[in-house]
């Protein structure tokens, strides 16, 4: 089969990935083999490839959101169902964080394409307590994002403590933002978003956006919540100083720039939040399925043959990528 290997972490035009022909995997107990059909190209792929993330794994395939079918039968899932493959792949189970109900932040939690390899391939294995049973209605590439992109961004806006009916920013509106926008629309919120490209200031207006400006702009109102997509840390001072008194922003990444000097009075007083996402539990992820097929998402979609995956990652670099890209073996 073809894997890509994160080879020699760096800057993507320093070649760190390369592509290689290799066996199939043998899964472990408690584990299928999953032939891959499409695979979410992530901005966390990129900090793995680039060095911003440290090894985990030596030579790892990036890759954690993958739809496949499954190839060999387990308990949970039969031959020939089609499953999804995400971020989270282990949480130990026993740790005072699992059992309150918290295993994204579980110290001994491992990840899919960071820990263990993920999906730049034509075959993976996962473990079958961590993938997902998919909603129906949807192709294999526009399923792909949900599983990451999807994800993390419903936690992000649940992070947010966006009110009934509130005014949302939105900073960045790549492949989880305009699918979190959707959510924030569907629950009747305002939304406001805050980007630096073009293309995508269309893209939001088109889903419904209330406005759609430069990423360092003040929105045309106060918010009650924001989410930072974007992983600029210059951007955390525009987006608290738009926030309304009581108002939360919650960053949605794994990685983030520096963030400069905060002036109290201007960005955190009148009681503004500032919160961190870190992953996502099973539930998360189960809540947000269910939402997809409850309500049918504008997925948008930038295909990539799996042998171009080096060129995903460097247009997803360059922001030349319009919602997801997505490898399709």
């Amino acid at each position: 089969m073809r894997a890509w290997r994160v080879t020699r972490p760096g800057p993507m035009a320093t070649g760190p990935l390369g592509l290689s022909e290799e066996p199939r995997p043998e899964p472990a107990a408690g584990e299928v083999l999953v032939r891959v059909l499409a695979c979410g190209v992530c901005r966390t792929d990129l900090h793995v490839s680039e060095g911003d993330l440290d090894v985990h794994r030596p030579s790892v395939v990036p890759g954690h959101e993958v739809v496949g079918e499954v190839a060999s039968a387990g308990s949970r899932f039969a031959v020939g169902e089609r499953i999804g493959i995400a971020w989270l792949r282990h949480t130990c189970g026993q740790c005072r964080y699992c059992q309150r109900g918290a295993e994204n932040l579980c110290p001994n939690s491992r990840y899919t394409g960071w820990d263990a390899d993920g999906g730049y391939a034509d075959y993976t294995v996962v473990p079958e307590a961590y993938a997902y049973r998919l909603p129906v209605g949807y192709s294999d590439a526009e399923l792909a994002p949900l599983l990451c992109a999807g994800i993390i961004g419903y936690r992000a806006l649940e992070r947010a403590e966006l009110p009934a009916g509130g005014r949302l920013g939105i900073y960045g509106f790549g492949a989880s933002a305009h699918l979190a926008a959707q959510v924030a629309l569907a629950r009747g919120a305002t939304v406001h978003v805050l980007t630096r490209s073009p293309a995508a200031r269309e893209l939001a207006l088109s889903l419904g956006a209330a406005s759609a400006g430069a990423a360092d702009a003040m929105p045309p109102e106060p918010l009650d919540a924001a989410i930072l997509f974007a992983p600029v840390g210059d951007l955390v001072l525009p987006a608290l100083a738009a926030l309304d008194r009581g108002g939360t922003l919650s960053v949605a990444g794994i990685h983030l720039s520096d963030i400069p000097v905060l002036n109290y009075q201007r960005h955190l007083f009148q009681e503004r939040q500032l919160r961190s996402v870190t992953a996502n539990t099973r539930q998360d992820g189960a809540d947000f399925m269910a939402f997809a097929a409850q309500h049918r998402l504008h997925v948008t979609t930038t295909p990539y043959p799996l042998d171009q995956a080096d060129r995903a990652l460097t247009d997803l670099a360059g922001d030349r990528v319009d919602g997801a890209a997505v490898l399709v073996p």
